[in-house]
């Protein structure tokens, strides 16, 4: 516990619940309000900045580093390109000779990372996908990469494996369609890379739930916030009768956004429900089914459509 080594108990309830409030400096019991101790920690930086500059000459780290770049920030390069304009003749072949030698002293881990996380950054984006999940997948991707896990597949495959894997630890909704669409990589092969890679380096990861993909696939079918919430009630009460194990969470996800929108009066086609979550329409018809005979929803959808007549 966070306030522990400073007090072992409250001396007014006797509790060992304690906590350090890190904004007030106070150590305090949960149990009966208490304030402990009062230890106030200014944990702020000592100077002020007004301008770019000024913080620059004040700032003693540099940028923190990160797995998104093959040294995680702390390597240097040979000068920089700009330094080309202020040297003469013999020094411009001295720093093309240097920085071709840099070049080849790198390591075989240290190229490969170059190129992949190049590409990791262009699927990234393609994916629209957070800073956190692309520095997550550049972690995966590093540690396979230093435990040989991409010899004898494609760098690809094992970037848009782990940018999948990211996706799932982030509960960032993304499908295998899309991944492969953004990589060019077939869907199948970037699911078995998935799979090895996660096995291989230990990562667990949770069963996707398929209310996470209701926000984007409602969005893109244009459907009112209340088929939304309707969707993810269906896919709640769907999961509390064990109806969602062991099938695919966009099918599920797909066919209550299906039903609740017949409910709402928001009619749409299961052919353009299954275009827009990566289904195939029979997969909709079954998960739809299921859903009327399980949750009796049918009197719900028969009303809907007595009061359109």
């Amino acid at each position: 516990m966070a306030g522990s080594k400073f007090v072992k108990k409250c001396p007014e309830c006797g509790g060992i619940n304690l906590f350090y409030h890190h904004e007030k400096g106070e150590i305090i019991c949960k149990d009966c309000g208490l304030v402990v101790e009062d230890k106030m920690v200014d944990f702020d930086q000592e100077w002020r900045e007004f301008d770019a500059e000024a913080a620059e000459r004040k700032r003693r780290t540099g940028a923190p580093m990160s797995y998104t770049q093959f040294d995680q920030g702390l390597g240097t390069d040979v000068g920089r390109k700009a330094d080309l304009y202020q040297l003469g003749g013999k020094n411009k072949s001295k720093y093309f000779r240097l920085r071709k030698w840099q070049q080849r002293i790198s390591t075989a881990i240290e190229r490969n990372l170059k190129l992949a996380l190049s590409e990791l950054k262009r699927v990234s984006s393609y994916l629209k996908l957070p800073g956190s999940v692309e520095e997550e997948a550049s972690r995966i991707y590093t540690l396979a990469v230093q435990k040989g896990l991409v010899r004898g597949r494609s760098m690809e495959s094992v970037v848009a494996g782990a940018l999948y894997a990211a996706c799932r630890r982030h509960d960032v909704p993304r499908t295998l369609d899309e991944l492969s669409e953004a990589s060019s990589i077939e869907k199948k092969e970037i699911g078995r890379t998935y799979r090895f890679v996660t096995r291989e380096l230990g990562i667990k990861i949770l069963p996707s739930n398929p209310a996470d993909y209701i926000a984007r696939f409602s969005s893109a079918l244009r459907l009112s916030p209340e088929t939304q919430s309707r969707s993810v009630e269906i896919i709640e009460k769907a999961q509390e009768v064990e109806l969602t194990s062991g099938r695919g969470p966009t099918g599920i996800a797909a066919a209550s956004l299906y039903v609740a929108a017949l409910i709402n009066g928001e009619k749409r086609t299961q052919r353009e429900v299954a275009d827009v979550a990566g289904v195939t329409e029979v997969t909709i018809r079954n998960r739809y089914k299921e859903l009327l005979e399980k949750l009796k929803l049918e009197k719900e959808i028969k009303k809907v459509k007595k009061k359109a007549l």
